[in-house]
């Protein structure tokens, strides 16, 4: 008689101290909640949206764009600091150390560097992908996961002059929206695609007045998910993606100057 199998233990974060590249879409709903948050900041990091020095927002900053309460944060952020990721004073906002995203980094998530990074064909491949999942989260999302959606559009209106806040709580916007779709695999697409030339948008979303933009914008998608108007959520969202390609590409022009004349 064959004995039964060894059921695996639960993934601790020892287990994710040791593999930094666990970071995924598809099993996060089978980890603690502590550990998904850590995967999401992790994420950031590997993508170049969180840099060394950056600071992160506040604790109630974050409980808002994840939706949690401070103990699962807080173990997160404790399991981060330990494995060398974080660093924080006393009392002070956690800090992402010198550890280098490019040692972080799994081989899909890798960032294209500016000199190959083609904005217009991101772009045209976002609005294929992005535009079906914002119209298929409006025939499929539950009313718990349009309220989500829409909390977490309004809610940016408190991170309009902290951009670093303001990316954390963009990439719980959108994840949010592809969940909502029920569709795993047009979601690993876009979160690839999404992650492409962050390094660039990064410096976009730092410009005055740029934030603020795509905050009405997320309002105005989540307004149209939460009442099920497919047409204005489509259309608000191709919007969106317009104005974060056009200031991407300015971005892009203004790096180009500065390498030219610097």
């Amino acid at each position: 008689m064959s004995k039964p199998a060894k059921e695996e233990p639960d993934r601790t974060f020892a287990d994710l101290a040791e593999d930094t590249g666990s970071f995924g879409g598809g099993t996060l709903e089978r980890r603690s909640i502590s550990e998904q948050v850590a995967d999401r900041i992790m994420g950031m990091i590997k993508s170049g949206n969180l840099k060394p020095g950056d600071r992160l927002p506040t604790e109630q900053q974050m409980t808002i764009a994840f939706g949690i309460s401070r103990p699962p944060l807080r173990e997160a952020l404790k399991a981060l600091t330990l494995m060398g990721v974080l660093s924080s004073r006393q009392g002070g906002r956690y800090t992402i150390t010198d550890l280098s995203p490019s040692r972080l980094a799994a081989p899909f998530n890798s960032v294209l560097a500016v000199a190959d990074y083609d904005v217009h064909q991101q772009f045209e491949t976002r609005i294929v992908v992005d535009l079906e999942l914002v119209r298929l989260c409006c025939e499929r999302a539950s009313l718990e996961q349009r309220q989500r959606i829409h909390k977490l559009a309004v809610d940016g209106r408190a991170f309009e002059h902290d951009p670093v806040a303001f990316r954390l709580l963009d990439i719980e916007f959108h994840q949010a929206i592809n969940d909502g779709a029920g569709n795993a695999l047009l979601a690993a697409l876009a979160h690839v695609l999404y992650d492409l030339g962050l390094d660039v948008r990064r410096a976009a979303s730092e410009v005055p007045g740029v934030i603020d933009k795509s905050v009405g914008q997320h309002v105005e998608v989540a307004d149209a998910i939460l009442s099920g108007d497919t047409l204005a959520a489509v259309a608000a969202y191709r919007a969106h993606l317009e104005h974060v390609r056009d200031t991407t590409i300015m971005a892009i022009a203004k790096r180009s100057r500065e390498l030219t004349h610097g």
